[in-house]
């Protein structure tokens, strides 16, 4: 529980201080210090990162100059109906407009002003996209992101304090959030004190009694993300009163490669690739996406294949880093026979064969429109052919989607639509725009689309400097 600054004293005081520095305390920031507030960001560990330096980096814009530059008909209104469509209902309807509207503009700035290395991603549209939208690093590596955005604190002089956890939130004696009480293993005890308190610290992916309490249907699933998403943070907001929305939904991927640890790119299945059991069967429409579909994966033998083709294997590995090193790692096998691919993973032979042969009638039948058993009909470069390739693969969980209830300056509201004063949350302490149960309503980029979104929002709010909404 916060506790009661007796004393009022602390030993550094700020206008705003961060608490969390991936993406969205980082962003969070640069865009108090932009608005003229004096900041400090304290991180729980030795790097600066999170969950953004484990992701591919993709933020998304609707209606960028970039993807006017490339002839990319898009605007907020477009992004925001694709995102609700593969969220369906949720508790924080209006946070997606919203963030759909300030995309475009974030990105511009953080390439613009902030100096941060972005491209838009032209070579696929990826998980709930109707048009490229994804703006990321060359490398495709979150951790460029992060270094970027260090960089940009450094030349503006604002302190980062790594590897010194806060503790607790302190109360003044009106009971409003005043401080913070830091504490790591080579540091004494610190009193932070400030006015204004950016809470944007990761979720409770990597708390598993929390996990269980809220997302059960993957409380067992291997857990892929920060090691920092313990979700004290959404306990502090909690504890504070602030009513929890969207707090089942999380992200998960179907497809995390095995042994390796690394994601097994979801570019191979957009581009024709399927996914099969133990068994050598298919067992569901993986154009739902690598999030809904871990929940399936789970389902059907807790473990599966990612079978594609020798041609997709070298696009892939062509445009995104981590697959192409996940293929020199020899993580993906390839032989022209899909009995020799079955031999090297243990799968039954005829069931493979026969498999890959039904999946390329329905391709062909997907390029005439007609969806096959599960409802696909999108198999990207059409029917698979020799040689093929395939890659073992494991369920995880990669961060919850949940969190408190916010206003539109990113304030967490209690029950009674009061406001929290001084707090303002965003990472994986707010309330996310994924849906509002399960893995299935998650959108690619939609976890740094809301970090660092609502880090932008929160920020310039805490500053006194709120964005346009």
């Amino acid at each position: 529980m916060p506790q009661i600054n007796t004393t009022g004293d602390f030993d550094t005081e700020v206008d705003v201080l961060v608490v969390g520095a991936g993406g969205a305390g980082l962003v969070a920031a640069l865009a108090a210090h932009e608005a003229g507030a004096t900041v400090a960001v304290v991180e729980k560990y030795d790097r600066a990162g999170g969950n953004t330096g484990l992701s591919t980096g993709s933020v998304p814009g609707g209606g960028t100059k970039y993807q006017a530059e490339a002839g990319i008909e898009d605007s907020p209104e477009r992004m925001a109906a694709d995102l609700l469509r593969q969220s369906g209902p949720h508790e924080a309807e209006w946070l997606t407009h919203q963030l759909a509207r300030q995309s475009a503009p974030m990105v511009e700035w953080l390439r613009e002003d902030i100096g941060i290395e972005l491209e838009l991603i032209t070579d696929y549209k990826h998980v709930g996209h109707s048009v490229p939208r994804l703006h990321a690093p060359k490398s495709r590596k979150g951790q460029d992101l992060v270094n970027d955005l260090v960089r940009a604190l450094d030349e503006r002089e604002i302190p980062l304090v790594l590897g010194h956890p806060v503790q607790d939130l302190l109360l003044n004696a009106d009971g409003q959030v005043s401080g913070v009480i830091a504490a790591g293993e080579r540091a004494a005890e610190t009193r932070l004190g400030a006015p204004n308190i950016v809470l944007a610290a990761n979720g409770f992916a990597g708390n598993r009694e929390m996990v269980r309490e809220y997302c059960p249907d993957v409380a067992d699933a291997e857990y892929f993300g920060a090691h920092g998403s313990t979700g004290e943070a959404v306990a502090w907001v909690r504890d504070l009163g602030a009513k929890l929305e969207n707090i089942g939904a999380y992200q998960g991927y179907a497809a995390v490669a095995y042994p390796h640890g690394s994601i097994t790119s979801w570019t191979t299945v957009e581009k024709g690739g399927i996914l099969i059991n133990p068994s050598g069967v298919r067992f569901g429409d993986e154009s739902t996406g690598y999030s809904g579909f871990a929940a399936d994966v789970i389902a059907n033998g807790g473990h599966a294949y990612v079978v594609f083709d020798e041609r997709i294997r070298d696009y892939v590995a062509g445009n995104e880093l981590e697959f192409r090193e996940l293929v020199e790692m020899g993580g993906v096998k390839v032989a022209s026979d899909p009995a020799e691919l079955a031999a090297f993973f243990d799968v039954p032979a005829d069931a493979l064969t026969a498999t890959i042969a039904q999946a390329a009638k329905d391709a062909e039948s997907g390029a005439q429109g007609t969806p096959d058993a599960f409802g696909r009909s999108d198999f990207g470069f059409g029917p698979l052919t020799a040689p093929y390739a395939m890659c073992r693969t494991t369920p995880g969980l990669f961060h919850t989607q949940g969190g408190a209830a916010i206003d539109h300056d990113a304030r967490p509201l209690k029950a009674d639509g009061s406001v929290i004063p001084g707090l303002f949350a965003t990472g994986g302490v707010a309330v996310g725009i994924s849906g509002q149960q399960g893995g299935a309503g998650y959108s690619s980029g939609n976890g740094l689309l809301t970090a660092m979104g609502l880090g932008r929002v929160a920020g310039a709010a805490a500053a006194n400097a709120p964005l346009p909404r």
